[in-house]
């Protein structure tokens, strides 16, 4: 497995996260390939394209806002399941964790990630995301 095309996704993971994590949705629906998609049992419909996901990210960081609380993603285990020049196949482990302005920590959910990732230049990018959640059936 080539060790630099491995760096680089773990790159994605970490930069999607300090992405929607500062409020910078455009960047990180750029994360994304532009028919890019976004599935989760959290919301109640996928989201495909980069305005909704544009759009979707804006959503997270106004509810994570109105709620009083800092929201951050933390992707951990990142397996590199099958890796080219071209594509890749990433399973990853995704808590988000809310603190309080005021105070206390909590986790919102833990999930698994399972994404197709495109190489889009020096970059890689989400081609479909599909997040499993481990307190759903």
């Amino acid at each position: 497995m080539d060790g630099t095309l491995v760096i680089g996704i773990h790159q994605l993971y970490a930069r999607q996260s300090h992405l929607i994590d500062s409020g910078n949705a455009e960047g990180w629906a750029r994360t994304f390939t532009p028919d890019g998609e976004f599935h989760s049992p959290t919301y109640p419909a996928p989201v495909a394209g980069r305005a909704p996901l544009r759009d979707f990210a804006q959503d997270f960081a106004r509810n994570a806002r109105a709620a009083g609380e800092v929201h951050r993603h933390v992707v951990t285990n990142v397996y590199v399941e099958s890796v080219n020049p071209a594509r890749a196949q990433v399973s990853a482990y995704l808590q988000v964790v809310a603190t309080s302005v005021t105070g206390g920590t909590r986790l919102l959910r833990l999930t698994t990630v399972h994404d197709l990732l495109v190489r889009h230049g020096d970059d890689w990018r989400v081609a479909r995301r599909d997040v499993r959640r481990d307190d759903a059936a």
